[in-house]
């Protein structure tokens, strides 16, 4: 089974969770626009959403699926978004895609997190796909500095700026054996505007794809 494929069957799975007369929080990524297009044939369930993306955004204004400013709602029951790598603790590397700060924004705040991987997606240990953090312009040198001595190699990523007007570092060979604690190091360093390791805010649920089947899994 084709990868797409799989990236499919989570994101239709995900359609159980949409929660009922409440505020549902979308995502960014390819799983994620597969998940807002089968979310159009629900939309007349759907009291509102809140989108981590200009892109997301638009392409559920594009279903005709309401979709709400963040400051506009109280809070989020359910969040559903992809990743690039996600451990056995559901702790995960998001931000491929550059919209990592928002994106943990809105985890950070729903009562519920879900997360729809295709089996590739799933690993033992973190670090293979590089971290993205997003830097404020003028700090992209010290920041960078600081990330050497962490044992880290910051590449920019050249020509791509935020949603939020900033420039985001991949960041290569970071040690990653303690997620927590290098998480909270990395909000420590002035410049450093939010990461794409999601491990103090991990999935609660996970629904992953893979040529044996769906699993669902659920974080004790």
């Amino acid at each position: 089974m084709k990868q797409d494929e799989l990236k499919q069957k989570a994101a239709l799975a995900a359609l159980d969770y949409i929660p009922e007369d409440g505020v549902l929080g979308i995502g960014s990524g390819s799983t994620v626009n597969l998940f807002i297009a089968a979310l159009a044939t629900k939309a007349h369930l759907i009291d509102s959403t809140v989108a981590s993306s200009v892109a997301s955004f638009n392409l559920l204004k594009h279903y005709k699926i309401p979709v709400l400013d963040f400051n506009q709602v109280a809070s989020i029951d359910v969040y559903i978004d992809g990743a690039d790598e996600i451990n056995p603790l559901f702790q995960m590397i998001k931000g491929g895609g550059g919209c990592l700060l928002r994106e943990k924004i809105l985890a950070t705040a729903a009562k519920k997190f879900v997360c729809i991987v295709d089996g590739s997606k799933m690993v033992t240990a973190l670090g293979a796909f590089p971290l993205a953090i997003e830097v404020l312009p003028m700090a992209q040198s010290y920041v960078a500095r600081e990330l050497v001595k962490l044992g880290g190699l910051p590449v920019l990523r050249d020509g791509f700026i935020s949603d939020n007007h900033n420039v985001i570092l991949d960041v290569h060979h970071l040690p990653l054996h303690e997620p927590i604690a290098l998480e909270e190091k990395l909000a420590g360093i002035p410049g450093i505007l939010g990461t794409g390791l999601f491990a103090k805010r991990p999935a609660d649920s996970v629904l992953l794809a893979t040529t044996e089947g769906l699993q669902f899994k659920e974080r004790t």
